[in-house]
């Protein structure tokens, strides 16, 4: 079942055309990864489908129903995004942060409750980060920041969970670790990603190159030598791990 989809979709600032007739469909449950080189356009995409920008052209459905349409608060309860380089006030502690994702649900017939906290454990527990509950985040590291911002999505229990370079600034332990994490999920996942190989474990991937979708299939079938050359300018070939017959990228220049 198609949960998230766009078509045509386009987006300008000023001369600059950052996307160019978009059209993909995300299904329920699956992890679709988003990669391309810098500038190609997938953080502009992942605002577009979370509704964090108006496309210029095309639209955005959420379960059938038009983005524009619906309220913040019925989206909220949906679908979650961690931005690349979001921040959150300095005087914060950090469970307050990830109690934020909380909010789509609260409301004066709904206030808060011990379901609520728990939650936000749970959270936290996910990411690795319970020992930073009575931290305040002035005191976070780049990574640990990092690892909050996604316990506040997973606060929000979206169905849809939409991650721009969710890897970054964390130290290799914990980018595994958050990336294990985000598979195991049963949550539908966007993930835009620089690395290739952690790319290979997503169900599928959409292709971006200078704002256009070039390719939209499963990890081997679609990061062909020849898409690797023309795309991303490298050269490459898959090598097989002995240990569990994984395939790996090996890449130069």
């Amino acid at each position: 079942m198609t949960v998230l989809s766009c078509s045509n979709l386009s987006y300008r600032v000023g001369d600059a055309q950052l996307l160019q007739g978009i059209t993909l469909s995300v299904q329920r449950g699956e992890t679709l990864g988003i990669v391309g080189p810098n500038g190609s356009g997938k953080s502009t995409l992942l605002k577009l489908l979370a509704n964090l920008r108006v496309p210029g052209q095309g639209q955005v459905l959420l379960h059938g129903q038009a983005l524009r349409k619906m309220s913040q608060r019925n989206i909220a309860q949906t679908l979650a995004v961690v931005e690349q380089h979001a921040d959150t006030h300095d005087s914060i502690g950090v469970f307050d942060a990830v109690a934020l994702g909380r909010t789509p649900w609260l409301s004066a017939l709904s206030p808060w409750s011990a379901g609520d906290t728990a939650i936000v454990e749970q959270a936290l527990a996910d990411v690795d980060a319970t020992h930073l509950r009575n931290r305040t985040w002035r005191g976070l590291s780049g990574g640990e920041r990092q690892r909050v911002h996604i316990a506040r999505a997973l606060a929000q229990r979206p169905q849809i969970l939409l991650l721009d370079e969710p890897a970054n600034h964390l130290d290799i332990q914990h980018q595994l670790a958050i990336l294990k994490t985000i598979h195991a999920l049963p949550v539908t996942t966007l993930i835009a990603m620089h690395d290739l190989n952690q790319a290979l474990s997503c169900d599928r991937l959409a292709i971006l190159e200078r704002g256009r979708l070039m390719a939209l299939g499963k990890p081997l079938e679609v990061l062909t030598t020849q898409r690797l050359q023309s795309t991303f300018g490298v050269q490459a070939h898959y090598l097989t791990d002995p240990f569990d017959g994984a395939q790996i990228l090996r890449m130069c220049v």
